[in-house]
């Protein structure tokens, strides 16, 4: 019987093993042990105090209590008993027919170089069976090639650990199918929120993932429901009067929320609201939230990924452009769902959040949407919001439509995000490209008088494109006015002439024409996806060349792809690997955030696919007005890339040699996670980071960063918050 009982409690015990050797005490956010379990207390926002009970029996973490007390009244308990649980669906990476093209081009299919590559494709859906024929090499894929599985725990430790204004709380013993690691909670002064996390690895090759995550044994007791806003966002509920659930319910939930309400509090939950994502095509939502009723009794919520992607509707007058339009959504919903990277050995951060509450569901849903500016990019004086690279075939909707005056979907889904200049690249698989004037000028020219109705006082329509002609790889194309150009010039033509009905014509027949005629209209250009999609390569392999040195060259494009979690940054690799070295091959260059997307519509979840640029503009010019203080202000490198969440109003190099100092006045919403200050020598890049953990949310602070300057070419300023959210600036080329 004794041996019986020590066993017994060998295994409910937790905190003999629990390690508080790197706790430290902290006013409003304490961490105690009692009978087996870790109490973690902190304070959240508007008053509010939060309590989250953790321990471990068996081997299996859980949740044993969450409790928030409001300002004036008592605890209300959220959650008892809850466990959490992970699952994973695994498929095999490869790389696509789009990057190898390219490669061939250059030469570079050595296989350590196709290897290297695959890692970044964007044209792969390993959960699609058999697969979009002539998309990727290897194929058909088999259904052997698709694992699941869900989480189990051997824990015989804990650890807890302080970090600023945060504490994390890990469990060791996590198996998700081939992944391996830890589970982590993790909690932060001054927010309500309680982040959940699998933190794991494989050392297995070419996995592509996604994963589900969330907590089990809510209880549906009466006064309980979840809650949630749909696409038109109505309020939405569901009171558990139905028969239990096999799998997990999704919700096409705006703003990616849902809520599991009680009569005396919230829980709501809700993923990241930007690392979560993968490049696509389009913006459909697929429902990335979930409940499921598992018994009369209980019930669990978290967040999911689907296994595939949907078709966006057609849309057509004619039937020509119906199933024209429908093959196009048809070829996208069988070619890319591209899912998460997973090199081996890296650590995957596999999160979920939950905002604990004391209030009722809309209450709650209006306190995270907070953390997004309600999924909006917040006006900052002096600047305006610009996005690019966005293929809704403007003038060919309008065309077909017969009026120039039909709204398209995709305005008043980016007017109602804050976004007030649009430059749109028609002409990529819509229109006549290639054909030297008669009907690609028509085609120019409904762009260009649709663009000129659908602007407004506070929205610009820049018309732009993204040409492929001659410069290499994809590129983007923008001028400070409307101009009317072709891709080709016939035997005869002239380069420059005057067409009786749109004025000054050209006609481009090779690079260096095409670099004249960016220079006579002042017009930009920058790499499309560097290094990825149809820009395997680039821009290395133009770097020599005269049009990438010239100042109509602007840079790279930024874009979430891919997406590896163990990344603290969004696109680390690709893109800001990108940025730094073509800093060092010599005058300076820029990423500009791009989207690549397709038909969009206001019911779509755009914002957490959306990353844009803050210019550097007092007014937003009107149509028929000067375009230049844009593109002048992206030229000279005076804006700002952000996710939404991070906003940096103002930055600086100040003093002068060896010695400078680098200030940012930045404004955030989730926890802060580190600033730092990136530079270059010529050849290699450092950085020199500064946490910023200590911080409290929805804070504002000016920076200032000591930098010894010396031996360095180039510096540039990011801030990046603990939920992967960031921003930053552009380089600076030191005098």
């Amino acid at each position: 019987m004794r041996s019986m009982i020590m066993l017994v409690a060998a295994s409910c015990a937790l905190a003999a093993d629990c390690d508080l050797s790197a706790y430290k005490s902290h006013a409003g956010l304490a961490a105690t042990q009692r009978e087996g379990a870790v109490t973690l207390a902190w304070s959240g926002e508007n008053g509010d105090e939060l309590r989250a009970v953790l321990s471990s029996s068996g081997g299996q973490p859980a949740v044993k209590d969450l409790a928030v007390k409001r300002r004036s009244g008592g605890w209300t308990t959220l959650g008892r008993d809850l466990a959490p649980e992970f699952h994973v669906t695994a498929g095999k990476r490869r790389i696509s027919n789009q990057q190898m093209s390219p490669l061939r081009e250059l030469g570079l299919t050595a296989p350590e170089i196709v290897e290297k590559e695959k890692w970044k494709v964007f044209w792969d859906s390993p959960l699609t069976i058999p697969g979009s024929a002539n998309t990727n090499p290897g194929l058909p894929r088999t259904e052997a090639e698709i694992r699941r599985a869900t989480s189990k725990f051997a824990t015989t430790a804990c650890a807890v650990k302080s970090d600023g204004g945060r504490i994390e709380v890990s469990f060791d013993g996590l198996s998700l199918g081939i992944f391996s690691g830890r589970l982590q909670f993790t909690v932060y002064k001054g927010s309500n929120l309680l982040r959940q996390e699998a933190i794991a690895k494989t050392d297995e090759d070419s996995v592509a993932y996604k994963y589900h995550a969330g907590l089990k044994g809510l209880r549906t007791g009466p006064g309980q429901r979840v809650m949630w806003r749909d696409t038109a966002r109505g309020w939405q509920k569901y009171e558990f009067g139905g028969a239990p659930n096999n799998d997990p319910v999704a919700l096409r939930a705006r703003n990616r929320v849902a809520i599991a309400e009680s009569g005396g509090g919230s829980i709501a939950v809700f993923p990241p609201p930007h690392k979560f994502f993968f490049a696509r095509e389009i913006e459909l939502n697929l429902g990335y939230v979930w409940f499921r009723k598992d018994n009369d009794s209980s019930f669990s919520i978290g967040v999911r990924h689907a296994d595939r992607e949907e078709m966006f509707r057609g849309y057509g007058v004619s039937e020509e452009l119906w199933q024209k339009r429908t093959r196009q959504a048809r070829g996208f919903a069988q070619g890319n769902f591209a899912l998460y990277n997973a090199p081996p050995g890296t650590w995957q951060r596999m999160a979920v959040y939950y905002y604990l509450s004391g209030e009722n569901a809309m209450a709650t849903q209006a306190r995270v949407m907070a953390y997004t500016h309600d999924d909006t990019y917040k006006h900052v004086p002096g600047y305006q919001v610009a996005i690019s690279h966005f293929h809704t075939h403007f003038h060919e909707f309008l065309l077909d439509a017969g009026s120039f005056d039909v709204q398209p979907g995709w305005l008043p889904t980016f007017k109602a995000m804050g976004i007030n200049i649009a430059m749109m690249s028609d002409f990529h698989g819509d229109g006549h490209p290639s054909d030297p004037g008669p009907l690609r000028f028509k085609e120019q020219h409904a762009y260009f008088e649709g663009s000129k109705r659908h602007s407004d006082r506070d929205f610009l329509i820049m018309p732009g494109e993204e040409p492929d002609a001659f410069f290499g790889g994809h590129y983007t194309m923008v001028f400070p006015k409307p101009v009317y150009w072709s891709h080709v010039r016939k035997e005869g033509q002239a380069f420059e002439e005057n067409h009786p009905e749109y004025g000054k014509v050209y006609h481009v027949g090779n690079a260096k024409e095409e670099l004249e005629m960016l220079k006579r209209e002042g017009g930009l250009v920058w790499q499309a996806h560097p290094r990825t999609k149809g820009s395997s390569g680039y821009p290395e392999a133009i770097r020599d060349t005269e049009h990438f040195r010239s100042d109509r060259y602007a840079g790279a494009s930024y874009q979430s792809l891919p997406v590896d979690l163990s990344e603290k940054r969004i696109c680390e690799s690709r893109c800001f690997g990108t940025l730094d070295d073509m800093n060092n091959w010599g005058a300076p260059k820029y990423l500009f955030a791009e989207g690549d997307t397709y038909q969009k519509n206001p019911e779509d979840d755009t914002y957490g696919h959306l990353l844009v640029n803050y210019v550097k503009a007092d007014k937003l010019p009107r149509y028929n007005e000067d375009w230049s203080p844009v593109t002048r202000s992206i030229r000279d490198g005076n804006f700002f890339v952000t996710s939404g969440e991070v906003l940096i109003h103002s930055s600086a190099i100040e003093g002068s040699g060896a010695q400078r100092t680098v200030t940012a006045d930045v404004e955030w919403t989730f926890p802060l996670d580190f600033v730092e200050v990136v530079w270059g020598d010529g050849s290699k890049t450092g950085q020199q980071i500064v946490p910023a953990t200590g911080l409290a949310p929805f804070g504002r602070n000016k920076f200032r960063i000591p930098v010894d300057t010396a031996g360095k070419k180039w510096l540039r300023f990011a801030a990046w918050d603990s939920a992967g959210n960031g921003a930053f600036t552009q380089p600076v080329h030191l005098k």
